[in-house]
């Protein structure tokens, strides 16, 4: 599945333009909203101001997004709204709040899905660019560089002494955020996908193990999951995409390195011969020595690993 972007041309036309910003340094937040705008419409002229006229204001034919103090920008003293988790809204967040449900209508997600992927892409790309560009990012001290979303699209920026017309380099920037929206928004759509399946697993779990029979993401179904069995659930038993199965722990809660119950630390570390001996599975492959995941040539065998991990 491809995503269908419409062509996004930068202008001087104020007149002809359907989509307004401001001009000068570009970020993240207003040229990952252009992105998501070319979802929406079948052309976008945007054109890049430092004030935008009066007689654009108001208009139903234009989207003036991240300066003029409207619906669609956040520089408001006070700022425009925040989320429940306090994040405030930045262009990019109100974009998508206004017309992501729309886009995802467009582009064929079901009716269904629609809050559940809506909610997702919000969560896991737009408001890092929201809090980034209110002046909010994570307090990580490092003696290198920290390089970010919001830093590589500012590296799109004209250097000091490049002549260059700023708008082409938006364009640029525009462009390769294309790429990261497309990754995410598909990435998103193939979870919601994958829930009825792992539900269903869930369902059909025993022994505090369930079982896929193909790789899908899992984690976040198994921790939301309102069936009682998925709080008991300590592995998952999937195909390998390097061949085999693999064994996996279920973590405590999102985000956590800690797990429900980890595999044996007696495995840790174990390849072949010796995690077999260990074991007693013939096909048994590899154990990690962090003890969340191990491996086995065949579905029986890692279901006996799982097994044998659950009587430990």
């Amino acid at each position: 599945m491809k995503l269908d972007f419409c062509d996004v041309i930068v202008t001087d036309d104020i007149e002809n333009a359907n989509c307004i910003t401001h001009s000068g340094t570009f970020h993240a937040d207003e040229v990952f909203a252009t992105a998501f705008l070319s979802l929406l419409f079948e052309r976008i002229n945007v054109c890049r101001v430092n004030e935008v006229p009066k007689s654009k204001v108001g208009s139903s034919a234009v989207v003036i997004y991240d300066v003029g103090l409207g619906e669609l920008d956040h520089h408001q003293v006070g700022g425009n709204g925040e989320r429940e988790n306090g994040v405030m809204y930045a262009a990019c967040g109100l974009v998508w709040e206004k017309y992501g449900r729309n886009i995802l209508s467009k582009i064929g997600v079901e009716d269904k899905d629609i809050e559940y992927v809506h909610s997702q892409i919000d969560k896991n790309l737009i408001q890092f660019i929201d809090a980034n560009d209110n002046g909010i990012t994570p307090n990580i001290s490092t003696d290198y560089n920290y390089v970010t979303l919001a830093s590589i699209i500012a590296s799109f920026n004209p250097i000091w002494n490049e002549n260059i017309n700023p708008n082409d380099r938006f364009y640029d920037a525009v462009k390769f955020a294309k790429v990261i929206v497309e990754n995410f928004v598909l990435k998103e759509i193939a979870k919601s996908q994958a829930k009825e399946i792992v539900e269903e697993a869930i369902k059909n779990s025993e022994n505090k193990i369930m079982v896929l029979d193909r790789y899908m993401p899992w984690k976040d179904f198994i921790l939301n999951s309102n069936n009682l069995k998925a709080k008991e659930i300590l592995y998952v038993v999937f195909p390998s995409n390097r061949g085999g199965y693999n064994v996996y722990t279920v973590p405590k809660e999102h985000g956590s390195f800690e797990n429900r119950k980890s595999l044996p630390k007696e495995w840790s570390g174990l390849r072949d011969e010796e995690l077999q001996n260990k074991t007693g599975v013939k096909t048994a492959r590899f154990c990690h020595i962090a003890c969340f995941i191990c491996t086995a040539e065949t579905k029986e065998d890692a279901l006996e690993l799982a097994n044998l991990a659950v009587k430990y």
